[in-house]
């Protein structure tokens, strides 16, 4: 039958509907007692995500400004020792969100945002007294540890996809945050933010 060898061809041409996207789970804290400054980025990317490790991405500039900050290597050192590295520097690392929803790596493209919990802070890292934010997307959340007393500082993001800025620019940037001095402890620290969308610029390549 003509109508019904139609009706079969436009339903195998029917796109099929789209799955849910699954909901990406980031990393936990890096942190110990003896963090006084807490770098946050905005979420891993799939590179990231795909090694289990923060700022994966071989393009991306972090480990090698963190190592001209402490003079070490730690592009060069296994992921273990880098994060042991920051740590005997007073250093933490973390993300201002804890999962959402993305189809590649772009702040842009994050849906439904979860922000982490900042609160236990106090109690994971009694002397956190300032956090450095990876990029302007991370950076949104500056105002919320500012006003619990913190010092923050937004910092020009060390993906590839921040290609506005050179890596010798960037550098001095970091330079510049790592010489300011802390401020006096806060006596509490910020809840979880509420979900909302992050960049208004790509970022990408964590």
């Amino acid at each position: 039958m003509w109508g019904d060898g139609r009706m079969k061809r436009a339903a195998l041409a029917a796109p099929a509907p789209s799955a849910p996207k699954a909901t990406l789970q980031g990393f936990p804290p890096v942190l110990n007692a003896g963090v006084h400054t807490l770098i946050l980025g905005s979420f891993p990317s799939e590179a990231s995500l795909a090694a289990g490790q923060y700022y994966a991405h071989p393009r991306n500039q972090f480990w090698r400004i963190l190592g001209n900050l402490l003079r070490q290597p730690l592009h060069e050192l296994p992921y273990s020792r880098r994060l042991a590295a920051l740590l005997a520097h007073g250093l933490g690392l973390w993300d201002v969100l804890g999962a959402c929803e993305r189809t590649g790596s772009l702040d842009a493209d994050i849906r439904v945002p979860r922000a982490n919990d900042f609160a236990p802070l106090r109690q994971r890292a009694p002397n956190l007294s300032r956090v450095l934010f990876n990029g302007q997307a991370a950076g949104r959340f500056a105002p919320q540890f500012q006003q619990a007393g913190l010092g923050v500082v937004i910092l020009p993001s060390t993906s590839p996809a921040h290609a506005g800025m050179s890596f010798d620019q960037k550098l001095a940037h970091w330079h510049a945050a790592f010489e300011m001095r802390p401020r006096p402890l806060p006596a509490q620290l910020p809840k979880a933010a509420g979900g909302r969308r992050l960049a208004e610029k790509p970022s990408a390549a964590k």
